[in-house]
């Protein structure tokens, strides 16, 4: 038995199951918490001129503090534990990306659209996501191993080629050399943008968009999404160096810039041309 034992401990899919199981609990613990406080929360704002609430902090402490008790040799990485000039050197086999509350904006002014997401990284490639999304009570999960999930339901990327019904999400504002690339698509298709663009990609991921394109994020913005994408079988492309495999970390890192979601709407945003 203890020869059994051991053995489960070191194969890589159980202990990635294990990491699964609790990445699941700790986010479900800070539900009740993210919702009392939504919409009634004092906030701040940092350096770089986005919000913050003391239930950023408060989630991130709570939630990095369960993983941490199970798992103390994994990295921790979060958008409010590390100081902006602190760089992290990735040396854990598995390491967690968290963003507390993904559109804190819209969480402060009581608007819907805001999440929890959590994302396992095992060598540095995100292989599973957790995103809780508030506006429908709702726990998304999967990686590109375990397929998706919308609470208890399966789902994927939409099949269909894009047309002019498809529906697209994009961060504004836009910058002025992606202005004039993307005029034809803001002519053509059904534009959406949420506030939070964790829930920009999930909502790809899960179908109910075609896919979506940002300038302005951080890969604790995406990770967790990144990896449902993948799980429902979209695709993901990099405008300029792609975030994964994740080495290092620092709070004050480049935006990033990418489009993700069905196969079509990718190849699409792919001949799409940027300057940087």
């Amino acid at each position: 038995m203890g020869k059994l034992s051991s053995k489960l401990r070191r194969d890589p899919m159980t202990t990635t199951r294990h990491r699964i199981n609790a990445g699941r609990v700790a986010v479900q613990q800070q539900v009740d918490f993210f919702r009392r406080q939504f919409g009634c929360v004092a906030s701040d704002w940092k350096a770089d001129d986005t919000r913050v609430t003391f239930a950023d902090f408060a989630i991130s402490e709570k939630l990095f503090a369960e993983l941490r008790g199970s798992f103390p040799h994994d990295d921790f990485c979060s958008e409010e534990s590390s100081p902006e000039d602190e760089l992290l050197s990735l040396e854990a086999e598995f390491c967690w990306v968290l963003d507390p509350i993904d559109g804190t904006n819209n969480y402060y002014f009581g608007l819907p659209m805001c999440a929890i997401s959590l994302a396992l990284l095992r060598k540095g490639e995100p292989i599973y996501g957790f995103v809780y999304d508030l506006a429908r009570d709702t726990l998304v999960e999967g990686g590109p191993d375990f397929g998706l999930m919308d609470g208890s339901a399966k789902a994927k990327v939409k099949t269909a080629e894009l047309d002019p019904h498809s529906i697209i999400g994009l961060h504004f504002p836009l910058n002025a050399n992606e202005v004039a690339p993307l005029g034809d698509w803001m002519q053509t298709y059904r534009v959406r943008s949420f506030g939070s663009s964790t829930l920009a990609i999930t909502y790809a991921a899960l179908g109910k968009i075609d896919g979506c394109l940002d300038s302005r994020v951080k890969v604790w913005d995406i990770a967790a999404a990144y990896a449902l994408v993948k799980g429902g079988g979209g695709d993901f492309h990099w405008f300029d160096e792609p975030a994964f495999p994740m080495q290092d970390f620092k709070v004050d890192q480049p935006k990033l810039r990418f489009a993700a979601g069905s196969l079509s709407f990718v190849t699409e945003a792919k001949k799409l041309n940027f300057d940087a």
